[in-house]
């Protein structure tokens, strides 16, 4: 029989959350990332909106996405590129009955500055003007380039020697002593440190490995991309969005994203549309453009996935020895993913955090699901 692989930290899950974790602890230690699709980045983090909005999220995913920024933005020098950003803006728009949550919006909201509608309909032309009451623009939203950072990430993990398990799905998760022997479709593992980095699928490695689940909830959100007459010029237009993000719209290479917006809690899958949902979110943006939605040329669907307290849940399980948590981002995994991979490479390798990161670690502690 063939000797099993022998390394520090193997990672369970080849979305943007592992890959950025890997490529942090790399650096000082040997890795395994396993991930059970072909490709890197197959389920939520190559379906998302690959925005980036600094208001968004409750206290803990606002500083993490705000601490992110810097690397996001000016990337290590030894990365060869000049940002991961590209600037967007956001439009939000109400109408006469959402008067009221707009203003709640501006009220809470740090960053949005209210605009006329005479000014909205200059920043996205197709907006029907008798449907609008009111609009806001946030201007610090910003495009990600999710599929260079997908390929940095990796690029520095083979640098640092990481070894690449693709294709490969867990079968068996097991503590012996002191190590963690995993076995899945292509490969026989051992280490000591195990991080579950794996999204949707998160609480079912936690089964494998015999600790009861913490409670993570996977939900579907669809779009689709239609196209818009040539006579438009979508490039400079931002995201724009009902105050109530019941729908937005996103300009995507000359034609337009359209997303329902919804949240619907599913079973952990590889997600499809539910054409009633997309068709009900395509009919609340046709209610505020002024052209017509005649084909839809692609739709998709990607997992959002949230702890109860829909905080991130970071750090090592109180049960077993070496079992890390890295989970439940959310719909804000891309945009968080460089502060989270710090703090999880910090805590992984035993360093003492920053004072800011120690109060977001506590925060993040799978210890407050576990009795």
């Amino acid at each position: 029989m063939t000797s099993p692989l022998c390394v520090d930290v193997v990672v369970i899950g080849g979305g943007i959350a592992g890959l950025s974790c890997a490529a942090e602890i790399s650096t000082n230690a040997s890795v395994a990332l396993i991930e059970a699709e072909s490709q890197w980045g197959y389920h939520s983090t190559g379906r998302s909106a690959a925005v980036t909005i600094p208001s968004s999220g409750g206290m803990v995913i606002n500083r993490l996405i705000n601490d992110s920024l810097s690397f996001l933005s000016t990337p290590p020098q030894a990365l060869e590129i000049d940002s991961f950003l590209a600037p967007r803006g956001q439009l939000l728009v109400a109408t006469a009955e959402q008067e009221s949550q707009m203003q709640d919006y501006l009220d809470r909201v740090q960053g949005v500055t209210e605009c006329t509608v005479d000014e909205a309909m200059k920043q996205v032309t197709i907006l029907r003007r008798e449907s609008i009451r009111r609009a806001a623009i946030e201007t610090a939203v910003q495009d990600i380039d999710v599929d260079l950072l997908l390929q940095k990430r990796s690029k520095i993990c083979r640098e640092n020697g990481a070894q690449f398990f693709r294709s490969s799905r867990i079968k068996n998760l097991e503590r012996v002593g002191d190590i963690w022997k995993i076995r899945t479709q292509g490969a026989n593992i051992q280490t000591p440190v195990i991080v579950n980095a794996t999204g949707a699928w998160a609480d079912e490695i936690a089964r494998i490995a015999g600790l009861r689940p913490i409670g993570l909830t996977p939900y579907r959100r669809s779009a689709a991309l239609i196209q818009i007459p040539e006579n438009y010029n979508l490039s400079q237009w931002p995201v724009f969005s009902s105050v109530l993000v019941d729908w937005y719209a996103k300009p995507v290479s000359g034609k337009l994203m359209v997303s329902p917006a919804e949240e619907i809690k599913v079973e952990p899958h590889d997600a499809f549309v539910d054409d009633l949902v997309l068709a009900e979110g395509i009919d609340r943006y046709q209610q505020m453009v002024n052209i017509n939605v005649t084909r839809v040329e692609h739709s998709w669907a990607g997992l959002r996935t949230f702890a109860p307290d829909r905080v991130p849940v970071v750090g090592y399980d109180p049960r077993v020895s070496g079992f890390f948590w890295l989970a439940g981002q959310g719909g804000y995994g891309i945009e968080t993913s460089p502060a989270l991979s710090i703090i999880a490479a910090t805590l992984l390798t035993g360093k003492d955090l920053s004072p800011e990161y120690k109060e977001l670690s506590t925060l993040m502690k799978p210890d407050r699901f576990i009795n």
